[in-house]
């Protein structure tokens, strides 16, 4: 395998963004330490969190578990900037760097990233001298490496990449079901990436969770071809296979989730020529799949005028999609809708496919919803 940047990188990054909550639906943050613990003490180093991410709390968690306990030199932290939602100004924008730096007290940014481009917000990065100012902080050595995560096509990736030919690496969304999917074009955006020298981040390995508990065709090739390996263990080591990969990064949630994943990947090793095979099965398994291919990032819903619980209606029914509950979605349904907009109550302003990352028809969606939960 060929050298490249963060080629010695351990291949699991530990992912900020869906921490463990408590009864009060706030950050766990005893569990978030022990999780923390877990990972350094595997010999893992890489953690990445968000200006956006729980309102701020997903840095503030990441100082409180991390920054406080633990010498700097010992891990590497990485935040982003979002300027297309919550800046509303170049200063906003800017601002949240430093916003970011206050609350990790990481004291500098191992890497940094411009947050989520895709078609509809990119050139807020130009308008708003982005690019820019982030290799200004570089200079002053409050950043150490710098990139962008982005969720578009392949012809906008090798548009950004020619002309910031300079970014340290991109973080993209790659997994095996994603690989061919003509919305995501995890595999063409990976190919750009690599044809322009970069290293890849990967997010969403485990497509929001859904590899995690994919459709039963699935669950049983990759049983068949190894019984005692998790769902979640496939799409991760599949991805970390990959040459060019600086790590990969997963949004654990609960201790038992983090043991899972440093049960193989302490000591990572690729996939295999069989190993490979069965996800090549699996991929096909998957095509038949008419799921909702939505990640419950919750873009969509912070700016949403009726307060539709968007991610959480999409879940119920991908319930009755992939696994023909049809009496537990409705349930689920019901219960994500009590205290928020019903799918019928989507005025299409569009506001929510703008900001979605899956590129999901998220209108015509709700309306589908809407026809099968009846309101």
């Amino acid at each position: 395998m060929e050298s490249y940047f963060g080629a010695n990188t351990p291949k699991l990054g530990f992912g900020l963004m869906r921490l463990p909550k408590n009864a009060s639906g706030k950050i766990d943050l005893e569990q978030t330490k022990k999780m923390v613990d877990l990972f350094m003490e595997a010999g893992l180093t890489y953690f990445d969190t968000a200006f956006v991410y729980d309102g701020g709390d997903s840095e503030k968690a990441a100082k409180a578990a991390l920054v406080d306990r633990y010498p700097r030199e010992s891990f590497t932290l990485a935040t982003k900037l979002c300027a297309w939602q919550q800046a509303g100004s170049e200063e906003g924008a800017k601002k949240q760097f430093f916003t970011s730096l206050e609350r990790t007290g990481a004291g500098y940014f191992d890497y940094y990233l411009l947050h989520a481009l895709q078609a509809g917000n990119y050139k807020t990065y130009d308008q708003y001298h982005i690019w820019d100012f982030v290799k200004e902080q570089k200079a002053k050595g409050l950043i150490k490496h710098w990139g962008f995560s982005f969720h578009s096509t392949p012809e906008l990736l090798d548009e950004i990449l020619t002309a910031h030919p300079d970014a340290d690496f991109v973080q993209l969304q790659l997994n095996y079901a994603d690989w061919e999917n003509p919305n995501v074009t995890s595999r063409e955006n990976y190919e750009v990436a690599r044809k322009h020298g970069k290293s890849i981040v990967v997010m969403e390995p485990v497509k929001g969770g859904a590899l995690a508990n994919p459709p039963q065709d699935v669950q049983k090739i990759l049983k068949e071809a190894n019984p005692n390996a998790s769902f979640a263990s496939w799409a991760i080591r599949y991805v970390a296979s990959l040459e060019g990969i600086l790590t990969v990064l997963s949004g654990m949630s609960n201790v038992e989730q983090m043991k899972d994943n440093l049960s193989y990947m302490k000591d990572f090793k690729p996939l295999d020529a069989k190993e490979q095979d069965a996800i090549r099965r699996a991929q096909e398994a998957m095509n038949g799949v008419k799921s909702i291919p939505c990640t419950a990032c919750h873009y969509c819903t912070d700016g949403c005028p009726q307060q539709i619980p968007i991610p959480e209606i999409f879940a119920a029914r991908n319930k009755q999609l992939v696994w023909g509950q049809l009496e537990e979605g409705r349930k689920d349904y019901e219960k994500a809708v009590a205290n928020g907009g019903a799918a019928s109550d989507c005025i299409a302003c569009g506001q929510c496919e703008g900001a979605c990352p899956q590129q999901i028809d998220v209108i015509k969606r709700l309306e589908s919803c809407a026809e099968a939960f009846g309101r």
